[in-house]
């Protein structure tokens, strides 16, 4: 449409941080940066698509991630034969899907959305009852347990829809960060809130996780996506028992905000941590994950080795080509 319009002589001004996008249909880029214009200049005498992400950060962003060598160790989610049918019947949402996943590994999920990947999300972390099947989360049999159980057993969930499932909008900073601690001796005495401690410990995650904010005080929702998408991944690190689900992490986040997510799901990686990662992103996927499953009308395709992998054969997979013609 874009191409068309100018085509036809018209002027259009397309704002969006895909750098790629940018590279595509601009012929001139203007640069803002925290309210302010850092930069603006003829697109053709942009170089790489680098330099752009630079100028977007205001530092040189990381195109390739450090990882620990990969080290696998005891299994910690082990998902068997798990099958959800629809209410009204029909097709199965999920279709007898079975893997593992060990400690120290990143275990992508690829596929088109709406091929499953929420209803085993959900299920894993006890927001969707299975038909059949079973569920274990560090060594315990978790199938059909409540959301609160699963997080007693060592989960944390990074949810899809950060706004309405990730934080409380109206609610603080502070008190998004100490979701998950209210329970603690660290932050609650006899059902009372110790606030100095609440304080001290969100200014600690919030200086940790470079989450930029006017102050704890303010309400969450005033926060960009991106600084949002980061309270969330400091509260639900913070509070990680070997076990990080995390569903479309970096969807819809800048270029900077998206390398500080990946960043610290490594991190949690090299930490030992299970971390299943679901998302679109194929480029994403080959750059963090150990492993990949890919996805299609709620069964698992195959299971690869990112390693070997290529984003020609997960998109056989991801259109539904069994592996055996791929």
């Amino acid at each position: 449409i874009l191409k068309k319009m100018l085509a036809e002589g018209k002027s259009a001004i397309f704002i969006t941080h895909k750098m790629d996008e940018v590279m595509e249909f601009s012929h001139t880029v203007q640069v803002l940066r925290r309210g302010k214009s850092v930069s603006s200049c003829p697109t053709n005498t942009i170089k790489r698509v680098q330099d752009l992400a630079n100028m977007m950060v205001g530092r040189d962003i990381l195109f390739s991630l450090d990882r620990g060598p990969y080290k696998p160790t005891d299994v910690k989610i082990e998902a068997k034969n798990l099958t959800v049918l629809p209410i009204g019947g029909g097709k199965p949402v999920l279709d007898n899907v079975t893997f593992s996943i060990r400690g120290g590994e990143i275990f992508g999920i690829a596929g088109v959305a709406g091929n499953g990947q929420q209803q085993l999300t959900e299920a894993l972390t006890g927001l969707l009852r299975v038909d059949s099947g079973n569920i274990l989360l560090n060594g315990k049999d978790m199938t059909n347990k409540t959301p609160l159980q699963v997080i007693k057993s060592g989960v944390s969930h990074i949810p899809a829809d950060r706004g309405r499932m990730g934080v409380v909008g109206d609610m603080s900073v502070g008190d998004n960060l100490s979701m998950k601690k209210y329970r603690t001796q660290e932050l609650s005495s006899h059902s009372v809130i110790k606030r100095n401690w609440v304080r001290k410990f969100a200014d600690h995650l919030i200086d940790v996780f470079t989450i930029k904010t006017p102050s704890q005080d303010t309400s969450v929702k005033f926060l960009s996506g991106g600084n949002i998408q980061k309270t969330i991944l400091a509260r639900e690190i913070d509070s990680c028992g070997g076990i990080l689900i995390a569903v479309y992490p970096s969807r819809g986040l800048d270029v900077g905000a998206t390398e500080a997510v990946r960043q610290n799901l490594i991190k949690q990686r090299d930490k030992g941590n299970a971390v299943l990662l679901v998302s679109e992103e194929l480029e994403e996927l080959l750059m963090v994950a150990d492993k990949i499953a890919v996805m299609f009308e709620g069964r698992i395709m195959d299971i690869v080795d990112a390693d070997k992998a290529s984003t020609e054969r997960l998109g056989m997979l991801m259109a539904g080509v069994e592996r055996e013609e791929v």
